[in-house]
C-alpha cells in the first residue's frame, strides 16, 4: 500500500505539467468560442487524441497510478483550462469507470478502447443512469431490461436523460432495471454497441454552463444486445439477485453487491471534486491579478482588507478541497472503504467551494465580472452544475449524515 503524500513525485508533476501546457495553450484560448457555439469541440478532442491526452492507455496509467492523485491532478488541471472543453474531453471516462466498476476483464479489454477511438477517428462513449422521473431517487428507474433466453439477448426499453455524449457516443452504457420488486438491488449496467438499431438522441439541452458538453436524452426503443453485453455476466446478476430477493424475504442472505449506477458514482466522484478544483483554482487566479492591477482611490484593490481577505478565504477553501479530493481518490487507490463517506465528502466540499469561490471572483472584478470579456463570468456559470450532477449537495449530504450515524436518514 502507498503512503498518502501530499507531495507529488517527478511522474505526477511531469503529467501536471505537461496537462497545464494543453489547457493554457489549446483549450483557453478556445474556450469562449466553443461556450457561444455549445457544440461538441471535436476539433479539441481530436488535438488532445493527437498529443495522447484523451486516450484510454492515458486515463488507466493515471486511473491506476498507486500514488491516487493522477486522476485528480488531470482533472483539475483541464478544468483550470475550460470546464465545458474539459467534460468534452473527459466526459468518456465515466462510461469507461462503469466498465472498469461492473464488467469482467474481457469487457474491459473489448469496449474500453472502443469508447475513444484512434487519433485519426475520435469516438465518445455516454454513461446513461439518469431517467425524466429518476434523478437522485437511482431506485426508480422505469427503464426495464428483459431477457430473450432463447436468442441469448436482452431487450430494452425506456428513455435515459442528462446523458454526456448521449446519443452522438459510439458506445452507450445504460443502466436499467431487471428486477423491479428489488428497487436499485434489481439493476444491471449494459453495453449498447455502436450502431444498434433502437437507440436514438432525444433533446438537445441548451445549457446554463458547460456548454461545450453536449448533453441529451437517449431514446431506447426495443434495443436488442447480446448476452455478453450485459457488464459482469449473467451468472453473477443471477447470484446478487438471489442474494437481494432472499434479504428482501426476511432471510440470512449477504447483502453484499453493489448497485450499477452507485458503483460508477462512487468511484467518480474524487475525480469530479477535482474538476470543480480546477474551476475554482482558475476563478481565483484571475480575481487576484485583477485585484493587484485595479487601481481605485489611488491604490490597487487588493489593498482594501476586504478584497485581501475574500481572496484569503477563497484561497484555504481551494486548498482545503484539494486535501480532500486527494484524500479521497488516495483511499480508493488503496481499496480503503469510505467508512465516513469521504468521496462524498471530496464531491460535496468541492463543488460548494467551485459555485462560491467563482462567485467572489465576480464580485471583486465587479462590473467587468459580470460580462463575457472576462472569463469569470463562463466559470461561474460551469460551476453550478457542481452542486447539482453526480449527487446534488443534498445527496452528498445525506450519504455522509448516514455514513457517520448508522442510520438511514431520510
Amino acid at each position: 500500500m502507498s503512503t498518502f503524500s501530499l507531495d507529488p513525485g517527478p511522474d505526477q508533476i511531469a503529467v501536471r505539467d505537461w496537462l497545464h501546457g494543453f489547457a493554457a495553450d489549446v483549450i483557453r484560448p478556445a474556450a469562449a468560442e466553443w461556450d457561444e457555439r455549445e457544440e461538441t469541440p471535436w476539433p479539441i478532442i481530436q488535438e488532445a487524441a493527437k498529443v495522447g491526452i484523451y486516450s484510454l492507455d492515458f486515463y488507466a496509467q493515471q486511473y491506476f497510478d498507486s500514488s491516487g492523485v493522477g486522476i485528480p491532478i488531470a482533472m483539475e488541471e483541464l478544468f483550470w483550462g475550460d470546464a465545458g472543453i474539459g467534460l468534452a474531453i473527459v466526459g468518456t471516462t465515466l462510461a469507461a469507470v462503469a466498465v472498469l466498476a461492473n464488467g469482467t476483464d474481457e469487457q474491459i479489454g473489448t469496449w474500453a478502447p472502443q469508447m475513444f477511438g484512434t487519433p485519426d477517428d475520435v469516438k465518445v462513449a455516454a454513461f446513461c443512469s439518469s431517467e425524466p422521473d429518476a434523478g437522485s431517487d437511482v431506485s426508480a428507474l422505469r427503464t426495464r431490461a428483459v431477457y430473450d433466453e432463447a436468442k441469448d439477448e436482452w431487450v430494452l426499453n425506456g428513455t435515459k436523460t442528462w446523458a454526456t455524449n448521449g446519443g452522438i457516443a459510439d458506445v452507450h452504457v445504460v443502466v436499467a432495471t431487471v428486477d423491479p420488486t428489488l428497487g436499485a438491488r434489481g439493476q444491471a449496467s449494459f453495453v449498447v454497441p455502436p450502431g444498434t438499431p433502437g437507440l436514438s438522441q432525444g433533446q438537445k439541452f441548451k445549457k446554463h454552463g458547460i456548454r461545450a458538453s453536449h448533453t441529451a436524452e437517449v431514446v431506447i426503443d426495443d434495443v436488442r444486445v447480446p448476452g455478453h453485453c450485459l457488464l459482469g455476466g449473467k451468472e453473477k446478476l443471477d447470484e446478487r439477485l438471489a442474494r437481494a430477493r432472499e434479504r428482501a424475504a426476511g432471510g440470512a442472505g449477504s447483502a453484499k453487491g453493489k448497485n450499477a449506477a452507485m458503483a460508477t458514482f462512487e468511484a467518480s466522484r474524487p475525480a469530479v471534486g477535482a474538476q470543480a478544483v480546477g474551476i475554482a483554482r482558475a476563478a481565483y487566479e484571475v480575481a487576484l491579478d485583477y485585484a493587484k492591477t485595479r487601481v481605485q482611490f489611488g491604490r490597487p484593490i487588493i489593498d482594501n482588507q476586504g478584497v485581501a481577505f475574500q481572496l484569503a478565504d477563497m484561497k484555504t477553501r481551494i486548498d482545503a478541497a484539494r486535501l480532500l479530493v486527494w484524500r479521497a481518490s488516495w483511499m480508493a487507490a488503496t481499496n480503503q472503504p469510505f467508512h465516513n463517506a469521504e468521496g462524498s465528502m471530496s464531491k460535496l466540499y468541492a463543488g460548494e467551494t467551485a459555485k462560491w469561490v467563482s462567485s467572489q471572483a465576480m464580485q471583486i472584478l465587479g462590473g467587468n465580472g459580470f460580462t463575457r470579456e472576462y472569463p469569470v463570468e463562463r466559470m461561474h456559470r460551469d460551476s453550478a452544475i457542481y452542486t447539482i450532477f453526480e449527487g446534488t449537495s443534498e445527496i452528498q449530504r445525506l450519504v455522509i449524515s448516514r455514513a457517520i450515524s448508522g442510520i438511514p436518514i431520510r
